[in-house]
């Protein structure tokens, strides 16, 4: 029986597109490593400042549980009754240790208790941030309830940091704005109680990522209604955006 060429070579040209098909399969690994440190040390950390209402001696910012070094740490205001409204212009810092600017872009709240926060971001910590006439660098958050800072915004960009948790800057190209952030051996937390100067977030004041601040208060109002509802719990979500690169200006 004669068989046609062309059929013959269709057979081996299925047989080798078979083959080829075969080999685009494969296996690889990659190794990977992270430390867990405390919120106070990490590349983007927490610092405390303003303390409690209660006189505990604590401040605002605190370790949760048992003394540590590698902790989770959580606001604690104190005591609070109805009809009281409660400000503390530095509950807590942000400090930026990524050798790049990062964007604070949102915050918002979640709780099952009555909402009364509001919060700021802005750069004199012992002026109250609620009037841009106190504090011109001041940006409106969250209100009870209400992200009035969108998720589509960018609220503050904090300068590019230098991975040193001991210290942070108020203009990163002047090395005589750096201050320390010690250990509160009480609270367990980094912090500082600076206010020789401003900060400025990038491309405010003429700031770019080389001479802005690598830090940023945020302020806290609590605004008790005539019928709280008791204690409340809840946690508060900073959203971060990192879109610049390293050495960039």
């Amino acid at each position: 029986m004669r068989i046609d060429r062309r059929l013959t070579f269709i057979g081996v040209l299925l047989v080798v597109l078979s083959m080829t098909m075969a080999t685009q399969y494969a296996t690889t690994k990659i190794g990977y490593e992270y430390s867990i440190v405390h919120p106070s040390n990490a590349a983007i950390r927490f610092i405390g400042s303003d303390n409690a209402s209660t006189g505990d001696g604590y401040r605002v910012l605190r370790i949760v549980g048992a003394n540590g070094t590698t902790a989770a740490v959580k606001l604690s205001f104190g005591n609070l009754t109805a009809n009281q409204t409660k400000t503390f212009s530095a509950t807590f810092g942000i400090v930026n240790e990524e050798l790049f600017a990062v964007n604070i872009t949102h915050i918002n709240v979640s709780t099952s208790d009555d909402d009364f926060l509001q919060i700021w971001l802005h750069g004199d910590r012992d002026v109250n941030a609620d009037n841009s006439s106190n504090d011109p660098t001041s940006i409106f958050m969250y209100n009870k309830g209400t992200i009035v800072n969108g998720s589509g915004t960018t609220a503050w960009t904090l300068g590019r940091g230098d991975a040193d948790p001991n210290t942070m800057r108020y203009n990163l190209s002047n090395a005589t704005s750096e201050v320390t952030t010690g250990w509160d051996s009480t609270a367990n937390v980094r912090y500082s109680l600076n206010d020789s100067d401003i900060a400025y977030s990038v491309g405010v004041n003429g700031r770019t990522v080389s001479n802005a601040s690598d830090f940023v208060w945020v302020q806290i109002s609590i605004d008790v209604s005539s019928s709280p509802a008791g204690s409340a719990t809840g946690t508060i979500w900073i959203h971060f955006e990192a879109t610049t690169q390293y050495g960039e200006d």
